[in-house]
């Protein structure tokens, strides 16, 4: 879901609150230098391993996401905050180390039919992402302090005439929302997104329904990258016209390091940011 944030929430909602005054020239200026640095982040994303607590109805769990080889891994360290038994560490710690010889002996082919999956989520979303200021119009709205960053805040809405090139970007269509974009740094500091009407994702047999909402917030990790801090998505979707389907994501995302230095026991030691 981590690299699926970067690209769904590329899209943005929240209430109106009155306007303030920008040309369209400056606005235009300002989203195409968030564009460039969103990009600049998207592409050193693989390069950083992280923590993940994921929070559900039934509790929460926590992960080491790993680079390994390629493509990530997913190591569970934590469950609803408490450390694993022995027991656990132990199964966590084979299965670790046995995805970590598979992934050394694979051939090449194995190899490409591994991370080509990834690589592929990867091009999707990025271009959701270079899509974005294609499928949407911004309209300044005002200055506002969020999370201590100063920023320039848009509200976005779809642009009549825009035409997907792809089922993916269909999705565009159908949203309206808020970007928070720091004004030093350039960085998207919060996005926020609502699904105004019906849109098919997935041919014909899958549409998102209006009410399904989005949030990212982003945080720099480095003084040059900013990376998902957290990311809440309440989704509401009809399959083959008839099944009504809903989800809830909360996901919060720290302790950044590039890869291969990431301690696993600080993913347990770190209880992240609270929503």
């Amino acid at each position: 879901m981590f690299y699926q944030s970067l690209a769904i929430l590329s899209l943005l909602w929240l209430p109106l609150s009155g306007f303030g005054q920008m040309d369209a020239t400056k606005t235009q200026e300002i989203l195409r230098q968030s564009a460039l640095a969103t990009h600049t982040d998207w592409e050193r994303a693989p390069r950083f391993d992280f923590c993940k607590r994921d929070e559900t109805k039934a509790g929460s769990r926590t992960y080491a996401i790993l680079m390994i080889a390629g493509s990530p891994y997913n190591r569970l360290v934590q469950e609803n905050g408490h450390n694993l038994s022995p027991e656990q560490e132990l199964v966590e710690q084979e299965k670790h180390t046995d995805t970590i010889q598979q992934r050394q002996h694979e051939t090449a082919e194995q190899w490409e039919t591994r991370t080509a999956q990834y690589q592929r989520e990867r091009r999707r979303n990025q271009e959701l992402l270079e899509q974005l200021t294609r499928a949407m119009d911004f309209t300044f709205v005002r200055t506002e302090v969020i999370d201590s960053h100063l920023t320039h805040e848009f509200e976005a809405l779809p642009r009549p005439r825009y035409v997907p090139p792809s089922r993916e970007a269909r999705v565009l269509t159908a949203m309206k929302g808020r970007l928070w974009i720091d004004q030093a740094a350039f960085r998207w500091v919060k996005i926020q997104a609502e699904v105004v009407k019906p849109v098919s994702i997935v041919g014909f047999l899958a549409r998102v329904q209006p009410g399904t909402r989005f949030s990212l917030e982003q945080n720099p990790v480095l003084d040059d990258l900013w990376m998902p801090q957290h990311f809440a998505m309440r989704s509401h979707t009809k399959i083959a016209w008839f099944f009504d389907k809903s989800s809830q994501v909360d996901e919060t995302y720290f302790n950044y390091k590039p890869s291969g230095t990431l301690s696993i026991d600080s993913c347990k030691n770190d209880t992240g940011i609270d929503h």
